[in-house]
Order: structure tokens, then sequence, then C-alpha cells
């Protein structure tokens, strides 16, 4: 009974202290008096607490203007990610078990291509297609899934569909996108959150695109300004702290709520609850 409640309660605590303290010193930092360099030793609570750090922000950098860029990137790259994400995975999932295998083998080959080695010919593209300093190519990620391993998410979990499944919405004169829309994609509902909270998360934080693409200071997303806000003081260490802070707040909030909809029977009723808290 005793190392049933250690596995249960005391391990999986643990491990959530370990990834949270990164979180938390980044706030207690951001608390610390304007100025102040980073302390010497762990400093659990700061000694004198204030919000001076986050009213700065908008003083220094255009805050909102960035966030709003952010905002509108995401809302367009992570349901587009899904959409091929989960077409391609299912399109996997129908190929025949030789096919699929070569197919699986080619998408794990692409996963070891580092990124670097493709800047300078997307670059180009881009440059000769006219849409260097848009959004374009901080979307063009989401027309290709963003990475090989979520369609591979998403292979592996329609395959739990079964074939019986499959072939009796065929007989009823199904056609496959009504299939994967209707039949398939509620299956794998935990695949949906895990792919779209990791497409949050690379569209959010995505700092090298618009390093590349983007020139206009009023296009910049949110990683690149507090790049220069980086620049700009890279000595006060609170101001840092809470840039750091509100950047990394959607992805806590995105995947808080991901998990409460993934472990409530009534989706829906998790997000009005939610919206409502």
């Amino acid at each position: 009974m005793r190392r049933r409640w250690i596995g249960r309660f005391v391990v999986p605590a643990f491990f959530a202290a370990v990834f949270a303290a990164p979180l938390w010193f980044m706030v207690v930092g951001s608390l610390r008096p304007a100025g102040l360099p980073p302390p010497r030793g762990v400093e659990l609570l700061p000694t004198q607490p204030t919000l001076a750090a986050y009213a700065r922000l908008p003083e220094l950098m255009p805050l909102f203007t960035y966030l709003a860029n952010s905002a509108l990137v995401v809302a367009v790259a992570v349901p587009l990610t899904v959409l091929v994400a989960s077409l391609t995975g299912f399109g996997l999932r129908l190929l025949t078990p030789t096919a699929r295998r070569r197919t699986v083998l080619g998408l794990l080959a692409l996963l070891l291509v580092p990124v670097t080695a493709v800047w300078a010919t997307r670059f180009e593209l881009f440059r000769l297609a006219g849409v260097v300093d848009t959004y374009v190519p901080l979307l063009a990620p989401a027309l290709l899934a963003v990475s090989p391993f979520l369609v591979l998410l998403y292979a592996w979990s329609f395959g739990g569909v079964p074939d019986t499944q499959l072939q009796a919405a065929r007989l009823e004169g199904a056609g496959w996108l009504t299939i994967w829309r209707r039949l398939a994609l509620p299956q794998v509902r935990p695949a949906t959150l895990a792919v779209a909270v990791l497409a949050f998360t690379f569209h959010w934080s995505n700092f090298i695109d618009p390093l590349l693409y983007l020139t206009s200071g009023d296009r910049y997303t949110y990683p690149l300004g507090l790049r220069f806000l980086l620049l700009l003081n890279p000595t006060d260490w609170p101001l840092l702290m809470a840039g750091c802070v509100v950047a990394t707040a959607p992805c806590v909030v995105v995947f808080l709520l991901a998990q409460r909809i993934l472990l409530d029977d009534n989706p829906l009723a998790a997000l009005r609850s939610g919206g409502h808290g």
C-alpha cells in the first residue's frame, strides 16, 4: 500500500516540482526590484516583491503589438497544423503495411535532417515568391505539419481505429474524408490535443523564422521582440525575467487547459467552466 501511494503521488509530485522549478524561479526573478542582478544563491521568494518590471515592459517595447502579432500567427497556424497532420496521419493509416513501413522510415529519416540545412534554400524560395517580410514564411511550416513527429503521432493513434469500422463506413457509402472527420478523428482526441499543444508551443516560441523573414518592426512577433529587449537591457534581470514570464504564460495556460479537457468527460463543459474561472 505504501509503495503504491509513493508511486502514485510522491514520484509524480517530485518530477512536477523539478520541471516547475525553472518557472518558479523565473517568476521570482521578475518580482525583484528593477536593475538588480541575478541572485547569487537560491531565492525562493523575493525580499521586496514588486511588479515594476511588468509595468516597464510596454515602455521599452511595443508589447501588445508583438503579442497580437504572435497571437495572429498562432490562430492561423495551429488549426492548419492539426488539419495537415491529421489528414496525413490518416492517409498513412490507410496504406498497405509495406507502404506504411516505408513511409514511416522516410518520416524518421526526415526527423534526422537538421533545420539549419534548409534555411538558405527556404529563404531563397520565399524571396523569389516575394513573401519576405510577411507572415507567409511563418505559416509555411504548418503546411508541412511542423514536424514528421506530429504526423507519426497521428498515424500511431489512428492505428487504434479497427479496420472493421473503416470497412463498415465504406460499405455505407461514406467517403474517406467523411470517415476521417466523423469516425476516426473523434476517436483520437488525446492525439489532437497533444498535436495542438505542441503546434502552439512551436509557433508561439518560433524565433528563427521571424528573425530570418521579418524586417518591419510592426510585424515582429513576441520572441523576436524579447530578443531585442535582451540586447537593449542585458543587465536588467527582473525586466528580462518579466518578459520571459509573459512569453511562457500562454504555453502554460494552453497545456493546463488541454489537460483539463482531456481528463474531463464533457470537454465543452470544461471549456465553459474554465472560461468562467
